[in-house]
């Protein structure tokens, strides 16, 4: 899951029927990647590109289906390392299976949240499993603040209860909102949040100034604090709102999914499936995998091989953060 490809932003504006002010909505587009190696299925990647890298400290956003299983294959994403990150496996629909070398067996299902994290290092694999029919679903990174990015490896389970508010139906997996708190640990303040949206229904939703936030539509079309979102995409939104406002304008259910803490102030060095401070840090991780090193343990379990990691560049890998905007 490396994230080397990058596509500009576009900024749309909105602005309420009574004229007043809304915040400003950036507009993320996704672009299609492939996943997995030889075996891959593609996915919708919104973050990171060029135009932005975090939200909060979520720095990675994949969205894939609805994907027939029949047609494609589905997931089989062969054993992979992780470093410097946290991992949220999010379902719509279907099913995967996840092994890590902590000895995790674990399912993914729709509504339930799988958070794998990958400090100082793990491994894992992902694979759909064989009565899977549609496989739809978000796969996010969260980065790990320096204190905490050697931590040990850890794996939570966690499924959320469904909250009604006016027009919508919350299921929060991570931080708090609308009333209802995940009980998991993060290193840095996130919110992560399903939404499903009523047709012709708009809701406003407390929440914490000192986030940023982004809404990644899934299905159906959202006005996001006054501008309209479309299937697959992003809107980013700053600090300094204590409320943001969803509408579903349409005859159809919509559903998103809302990300957003406090902004993540380190520079980051993303690649492959590692994310580090420098290019020294990439490399000795690199080395660890390819040499088989305990730091990232074994997968039992899984049918075949463990991705190898690809080259590095020839070029010293450069850190990220988001642009200044003026």
């Amino acid at each position: 899951m490396s994230s080397v490809e990058r596509e500009p932003a576009e900024l749309r504006c909105g602005a309420s029927e009574h004229g007043e002010h809304v915040p400003q909505v950036e507009v993320l587009a996704a672009r299609d990647v492939p996943l997995g190696g030889p075996r891959s299925m593609t996915v919708r990647r919104t973050l990171p590109q060029r135009a932005r890298t975090l939200i909060g400290a979520w720095c990675f956003i994949d969205h894939y289906g609805p994907d027939d299983v029949a047609g494609t294959g589905g997931m089989d994403v062969a054993p992979h390392p992780h470093t410097g990150l946290q991992t949220v496996s999010w379902l719509f629909s279907g099913e995967i299976e996840h092994r890590d070398s902590l000895g995790s067996h674990a399912f993914v299902q729709p509504g339930e949240l799988n958070l794998m994290t990958g400090g100082h290092g793990i491994s894992h694999s992902e694979v759909s499993t064989a009565h899977t029919t549609v496989l739809h679903g978000v796969q996010l990174w969260v980065a790990l603040p320096e204190e905490h990015r050697h931590t040990g490896r850890d794996f939570q389970h966690y499924v959320p209860s469904s909250v009604r508010v006016e027009g919508a139906e919350v299921r929060v997996f991570l931080g708090a909102l609308a009333g209802d708190t995940a009980p998991v640990r993060t290193f840095t303040p996130l919110l992560g949040a399903e939404l499903v949206l009523e047709p012709h229904s708009a809701t406003t939703l407390a929440v914490d100034a000192d986030f940023e936030h982004g809404l990644l539509v899934d299905q159906g079309e959202v006005r996001f604090a006054g501008t309209l979102l479309h299937p697959t995409e992003l809107g980013y939104v700053g600090t300094g709102s204590d409320t943001l406002t969803l509408a579903n304008e349409t005859d159809a259910v919509a559903r998103a999914v809302l990300l957003g803490g406090t902004p993540f102030e380190e520079q980051i060095v993303m690649w492959w499936n590692f994310i580090g401070r420098s290019h020294e840090d990439i490399a000795e991780a690199r080395e660890a995998w390819q040499g088989a090193s305990d730091r990232f343990g074994k997968v039992d379990g899984y049918d075949g091989d463990r991705l190898p990691a690809p080259a590095l560049p020839h070029a010293t890998i450069a850190p990220r953060k988001n642009p200044t905007r003026h």
